[in-house]
């Protein structure tokens, strides 16, 4: 998995209408005319966002007569699944490294203790 794959997957992701266009696609091929129709901008626009799917290869296309039918391809999506898998599982093995650390170290032996979110407690007041 190189890194030009991924970030080419990810930038294209990372544009609002792209991920409009991939959720139109979920309904079967589609022909360009009938996503701009669906879409805030126009067909030219739409055309360059199917380039930069394609290129990433989030989607496929398929020439049908005189119309290119537009389809998500079947592994598009997987540079970015096995990106996230692994960035997460480095995550969670760092976490659970630094939770058995803690653990072996005992408490309050030279271990942090973890900050719990929220303000701090606050004193109350007796009322007489």
């Amino acid at each position: 998995m190189s890194n030009q794959a991924v970030d080419a997957v990810f930038d294209a992701l990372g544009e609002p209408v792209r991920r409009r266009i991939l959720e139109l696609l979920h309904e079967g091929p589609t022909p360009v005319g009938r996503l701009a129709d669906r879409l805030p901008v126009g067909r030219p626009a739409v055309s360059k966002h199917l380039r930069v799917l394609s290129n990433a290869g989030l989607i496929e296309y398929r020439s049908v007569g005189t119309r290119n039918l537009y389809l998500l391809a079947p592994d598009g999506m997987a540079i970015a699944q096995r990106w996230l898998v692994q960035t997460w599982d480095t995550a969670l093995a760092a976490y659970v490294a630094e939770v058995s650390q803690a653990g072996a170290a005992g408490p309050g032996r030279g271990s942090q203790q973890l900050a719990r979110p929220g303000p701090p407690p606050t004193e109350t007041k007796e009322r007489p």
